[in-house]
């Protein structure tokens, strides 16, 4: 073998890899400065339903419709059935939170989103096991956290069936069945709300090949000018009712705590089950109580799948 670089001097060569090493240095440090910070993320389920959560902080500036569609996207984001934003300053709660769709549009109030928030603040050790509020843009809930971290409860409000509050065109009314044609099927329904609209369609059994097919006739029907959550439900016995679910802005969904309470109040304002109420959904069971005042109880399991970083480069691809 020859000798290596015979032209130079010992002493040339360190000086000369010092100076590569110094440059790319250099260079590193303006690529990290030039580019935009990486946003950290946690991801949630409740009973299958999935959310994102982001603490505001962790932002480079505001969160776009574009980027919540970005990071909910299966395939080219982290996948979600929605982004919860917080914990965001509050003067009525001790905590506010802004609740996305999947297409990128804002919801007013989410049951599962608001305990798997409720668990993201147990987990950063930003509550305890005493009750605590958040501030929605559907009203103030109430949420505690069970010992272990992982049991949910949260006081969702009253529930309405006043057209006016829902809402639903038309004369001032609660809407208690009333029917809709979607196609050449009509659809007997009930519509609600806990600061959110719900529409509860009555079959003698629901599937979710008829919440594919209707549910997005019905989130559109022009009775409903916000749009509306869907919920086919079956009731099985005076304490269980079943439902399929179509979500407003995310569409088939595998659980929601907003539609469980929904349909929970329906079948008992319709004198069809007890103020007790287990409801099933594909995901799983969720727990709900209905006061005297129609105010609503949903308690139900939370599981934390992981936390991580999110590229900025998967916001410009």
């Amino acid at each position: 073998m020859g000798e290596f670089c015979p032209n130079f001097s010992a002493a040339q060569l360190v000086q000369g890899k010092e100076t590569l090493y110094n440059d790319a240095l250099y260079c590193e440090q303006i690529d990290l400065e030039a580019r935009q910070p990486d946003v950290l993320l946690s991801k949630y389920h409740g009973l299958g339903n999935d959310y994102i959560v982001i603490d505001p902080t962790s932002l480079p500036g505001e969160l776009t419709a574009q980027d919540v569609r970005r990071i909910c996207d299966r395939h080219y984001g982290a996948g979600a059935d929605g982004i919860l934003l917080g914990p965001l300053p509050a003067t009525d709660a001790a905590f506010a939170l802004r609740i996305f769709n999947p297409d990128g549009s804002e919801a007013e109030k989410s049951g599962n989103g608001l305990r798997i928030f409720a668990c993201s603040l147990w987990d950063r050790g930003l509550v305890g096991e005493q009750p605590f509020t958040i501030a929605t843009a559907g009203g103030i809930v109430t949420a505690q956290v069970e010992p272990g971290g992982r049991l949910v409860t949260v006081e969702m409000g009253r529930v309405s069936f006043d057209s006016r509050e829902i809402p639903v065109a038309g004369p001032p009314r609660e809407v208690l069945n009333e029917t809709v044609w979607t196609g050449r099927t009509e659809l007997r329904y009930c519509a609600a709300t806990l600061g959110n609209p719900h529409c509860v369609v009555l079959r003698k059994r629901a599937s979710a090949a008829e919440a594919q097919r209707l549910g997005p006739l019905v989130e559109t029907e022009a009775r409903f000018p916000r749009r509306t959550n869907v919920q086919f439900m079956q009731v099985i016995n005076r304490s269980q009712v079943r439902i399929e679910i179509w979500e407003r802005g995310a569409g088939y969904t595998l659980a929601s705590g907003s539609s469980a309470c929904a349909a929970a109040a329906v079948a008992h304002r319709l004198g069809l089950c007890n103020p007790q109420v287990t409801v099933a959904m594909p995901g799983g069971e969720l727990a709900v109580a209905i006061a005297p005042d129609w105010s609503v109880a949903l308690r139900g399991p939370v599981v934390r799948v992981w936390t991580g970083t999110l590229f900025q480069e998967a916001f410009d691809a």
